[in-house]
């Protein structure tokens, strides 16, 4: 099943629960969705790769949020964009761990045979496509730097 089907089945799951948190995230997901789908170049169609690429996005977005209403002493607001964010993180593959990133860095750095800080664009583009939707692209970039600048 495709990720925008499995997330209009949700909805109505949702409605039958009667679950206000997860019934307005998942709407919110549907009108992304929709408008990536009727972007003009977009035929009509979004793949689950897009679509995952969206989900992200919009975890990445509500955890930041929540982090400025955080600052803000806006706890009750934070509550909220966290319990969105929870939700379209069921969504998402599970994140690797530091110790994964790290493996799969060091295989890119033999494979590329990156030696300096130099080299570090062409180790980077290669990494973030391995791990597209599994590791967050700071996470990569740090392991990345720890690992050349020794």
């Amino acid at each position: 099943m495709a990720l925008f089907d499995k997330i209009s089945e949700d909805i109505k799951a949702a409605m039958k629960a009667r679950d206000k948190v997860r019934l307005e995230t998942l709407r919110n997901i549907k009108k992304v969705f929709l408008e990536a789908k009727t972007a003009p170049g977009a035929n009509d169609t979004l793949d689950d790769a897009d679509a995952m690429k969206i989900l992200q996005k919009l975890a990445k977005q509500g955890r930041e949020t929540a982090a400025t209403f955080t600052a803000a002493n806006r706890q009750d607001l934070a509550n909220e964009e966290l319990a969105q964010a929870k939700v379209i993180e069921e969504y998402l593959p599970k994140p690797l761990s530091e110790t994964e990133i790290e493996e799969i860095v060091k295989k890119v750095i033999a494979d590329t045979g990156a030696t300096s800080m130099k080299e570090m664009g062409k180790v980077m583009g290669t990494a973030s496509k391995l791990m597209a939707g599994k590791a967050d692209g700071k996470a990569i970039s740090a392991v990345v730097k720890r690992l050349l600048a020794n």
